[in-house]
């Protein structure tokens, strides 16, 4: 009898939910195209432009892959992925988005998949934005294109979030390959990018209490100079520098012998000198040019001064005429 009874309930039950349902059309929770101008994350002015932006949903945040210009031969799509983690149940209806911290493991493997075919190195310098700490990994392809992972996890310090405080958490990937930007170039491009999303309330900021104002502000003895060659270091350079100029040469003319002048303003190439060397198995010949005939050099020699006649010319009037013939 009991277990009748519990039937009948239940029948009546299903047949009252079914006269209160209003029977409209949900669309589940699903990525989404959103205008470019609705980005997390905007890259820097002169940077890769944004080509389209979709956005996924969660219970506990929002998704958005950020696609970027590309202008590489690597297989793949330059991309900004950002997601945002904040209270579970901001958007009703969609499951909620499990992350993980970052670890060396998993990184290796995102990267590994970011540029097929390209040796990725993973660097060890301590390098900071806007935000704070961050990774990449570079490389280069056979094709000469430079390529760039980044990784970077905005939140709070551990002892902000012991004030009930500063819970959210925003982690972004950057995928960059140029067959023109050198290493630095896309570098920069980490420095420049602009965060705009927001979550709602205090207590799920990710960048924790703001920091105190520089301690030699109003203090004497500590001048503050201009920025350009001051004590700031100076900026990383942000976004593509334009390709240089290619300078082509025009196409000398060959013309023959014959009617070849030399041009305006251009001394004339002289004559070789000197007897001409044959080439190897050619029978040698004589100098082209004829011997010049030395002449010999005569000189008329005429008597300067008194003739002395020999003695035997003297004291005898005929000898003395004959020497004289």
């Amino acid at each position: 009898m009991r277990l009748r009874e519990t039937i009948l309930l239940l029948a009546v039950t299903g047949i009252m939910a079914g006269c209160t349902s209003t029977g409209g059309v949900r669309q589940p929770s699903a990525p989404e195209t959103v205008a470019p101008e609705k980005a997390l994350v905007l890259p820097p002015p002169g940077g890769p432009s944004i080509v389209s932006v979709v956005e996924r949903k969660r219970g506990n945040g929002v998704e958005q892959t950020i696609s970027l210009f590309t202008s590489s031969s690597v297989p793949g799509q330059n991309s900004l992925k950002v997601q945002f983690f904040g209270a579970s149940g901001a958007n009703p209806g969609a499951g909620n988005a499990g992350f993980s911290m970052i670890n060396e493991s998993g990184i290796a493997r995102e990267v590994a998949r970011s540029a097929p075919g390209v040796p990725m190195a993973t660097s060890a310098t301590f390098l900071q934005n806007a935000y704070g700490p961050f990774g990449y990994a570079s490389g280069r392809s056979r094709a000469g294109d430079t390529c760039l992972y980044a990784w970077q996890q905005i939140r709070s310090s551990t002892a902000a979030n012991t004030q009930a405080r500063n819970f959210g958490m925003i982690q972004l990937r950057l995928r960059l390959c140029d067959a023109r930007a050198s290493e630095r170039q896309l570098l920069g491009i980490v420095y420049g990018y602009t965060v705009t999303g927001t979550f709602d309330g205090e207590l799920w900021n990710p960048y924790g209490n703001p920091p105190p104002a520089d301690v030699a502000l109003g203090r004497t003895g500590a001048p503050i100079y201009p920025d350009e060659g001051g004590y700031r270091a100076s900026p990383m350079p942000i976004g593509y520098e334009p390709a240089p100029a290619i300078v082509t040469q025009p196409r000398a003319v060959v013309r023959s012998a014959s009617t070849a002048q030399p041009a305006q303003g251009v001394a004339p190439v002289p004559a070789p000198i000197g007897p001409r060397v044959p080439l190897p198995g050619e029978a040698p010949q004589t100098s082209a040019r004829p011997a010049v005939a030395v002449a010999p050099i005569e000189q008329s020699v005429r008597a300067i001064g008194v003739t002395v006649p020999s003695p035997g010319c003297i004291g005898d009037a005929a000898m003395t005429a004959a020497c004289r013939r």
